[in-house]
């Protein structure tokens, strides 16, 4: 299968603008003369949200994208992805990927320098190391989460945002989370005393904030199932659990707790956290990744013929002195209609913030607000249509789902999904971009961030 997949994509090349390791494609199109303010530059592209920064045009992004990459599948595969967004009938884009490849791109990268925004989403071991050297050359990075996999990295993590700011270029990451309308709607309404009170202070039992987020091995991708490479399930490689998908979790924490807040590791105290794998069999393994076997590196990770994947994790720490618990877990596939699922409540002085995507709610987040602290539902369901009315969404509607909880119903024309946030996160980038920085309290939230998640994994492996 693996095979067939390299001799079916290769054909991706020549309409993407690729072949052979030091062509150069062109095109007389008059747009292509165009004086762009960004040019993007993808550098070893193993992971599909690589394609996804391209899912949409950018009218200051010029439409010729250097990409860099080893030979393999993975930036064939990339090349795939984007020649389906090119080809599809509504909205196609016009992408014109110029690829080198060989054992020497990233270098050639940083000789040549063809563009000013390195976007980087593949093998998460080598991604400090792309990050580092892609700041010093004056390059601006947007990196898919996450940005390092280890307390190791830390350091220098924190050593690039400091070149950064000296260079005057940005570093920023993939936070796509932010732009879920359930997420937004939980942290405005978190933000209104009259309804939410405060946030609670919570315990290590009770934290004032949870978010749990279950995710899927097997799943489809623009359109396709996603065929994902045997290095993602290496956590040498792709990292753990619990410093992968945890820092969109760590981050919405940050975001809607302290808003626009400046944070810093020393807010952070670690309480508790813990790890445990996914078993995947043979037969499931060769379905997402095409290999009829686990390759040498994962044979530390097999264990009675399954292969042991730490991708579930979980920790409790205070941040300035709240408590919040993050889970994630992995599984190998959804139930039928499902997907990816997120949880999430924040405990209030008045009233709690749940959002639910299970079966119930159809596997589409869904925003629930329970009266909890002795009101009458009758007051209590005026207050909120009173505060619901005041966001700057319309159309939203409040229906009562028990004697003490109420739902809002969000219209569809506000339901965004999961691939199109990464062109709004790349939006935002780019009006930084223009601006020549980033709000003052990113980079913080960003340090502050990468030490929780690190530190978790330190103390879930009793380091």
């Amino acid at each position: 299968m693996r095979k067939l997949l390299l001799f079916m994509t290769v054909i991706v090349l020549a309409s993407c603008g690729s072949g052979g390791s030091k062509q150069k494609s062109m095109k007389s199109d008059d747009s292509m003369k165009k004086d762009y303010e960004v040019k993007l530059i993808t550098v070893d592209p193993g992971h599909f949200h690589a394609a996804l920064v391209q899912k949409i045009m950018y009218g200051q992004v010029s439409p010729n994208v250097n990409v860099f990459a080893p030979q393999g599948p993975d930036y064939l595969q990339h090349l795939e992805r984007i020649k389906s967004y090119n080809n599809r009938p509504v909205n196609p884009t016009s992408w014109n990927e110029i690829v080198y490849t060989g054992p020497d791109f990233f270098e050639k990268m940083l000789s040549e320098k063809p563009g000013n925004v390195v976007v980087l989403s593949g093998n998460n071991r080598k991604k400090a190391e792309y990050i580092t050297k892609s700041i010093n050359a004056g390059l601006n990075v947007l990196a898919d989460k996450p940005m390092i996999i280890s307390s190791e990295d830390f350091q220098t993590l924190e050593d690039a945002f400091k070149t950064a700011k000296e260079k005057g270029v940005l570093l920023y990451d993939i936070m796509t989370e932010r732009y879920e309308v359930t997420t937004i709607l939980q942290k405005l309404l978190s933000q209104n005393a009259k309804v939410f009170g405060t946030l609670t202070t919570g315990t290590k039992e009770e934290p004032a904030v949870t978010k749990i987020s279950v995710h899927n091995f097997s799943k489809i991708v623009s359109g396709s199932p996603l065929l994902r490479p045997a290095w993602f399930f290496d956590v040498l490689q792709q990292g753990e659990g619990i410093v992968d998908v945890t820092t969109h979790l760590v981050d919405l924490v940050q975001w809607e707790c302290f808003p626009e807040q400046i944070l810093n590791p020393s807010d952070i105290s670690m309480v508790s956290a813990k790890r445990w794998p996914t078993s995947i069999s043979k037969e499931e393994f060769k379905g997402v990744t095409g290999f009829d076997d686990f390759p040498g590196y994962l044979q530390k990770d097999v264990k009675e013929g399954k292969l042991n994947v730490f991708s579930n994790g979980e920790m409790v720490y205070q941040i300035k002195g709240i408590f919040a618990k993050v889970s994630v877990e992995w599984r190998y596939q959804a139930p039928p209609g499902g997907g990816d699922t997120h949880y999430s409540v924040m405990h209030g002085t008045k009233c709690d913030l749940i959002i639910k995507q299970g079966a119930e709610e159809k596997f589409l987040p869904a925003l629930y607000i329970e009266n909890v602290k002795g009101s009458t539902m009758a007051d209590f369901t005026s207050e909120l249509k009173e505060v619901v009315r005041s966001l700057p969404y319309d159309s939203l509607q409040i229906v009562a789902v028990n004697k003490n909880t109420l739902k809002i119903i969000v219209p569809g024309k506000y339901r965004v999904s999961h691939e199109e946030h990464f062109g709004q996160v790349t939006g935002k980038f780019l009006e930084y971009l223009k601006a020549g920085k980033l709000p003052e309290w990113e980079v913080p939230g960003m340090i502050t961030k990468y030490f929780t998640t690190t530190s978790a994994l330190k103390l879930a492996k009793g380091k």
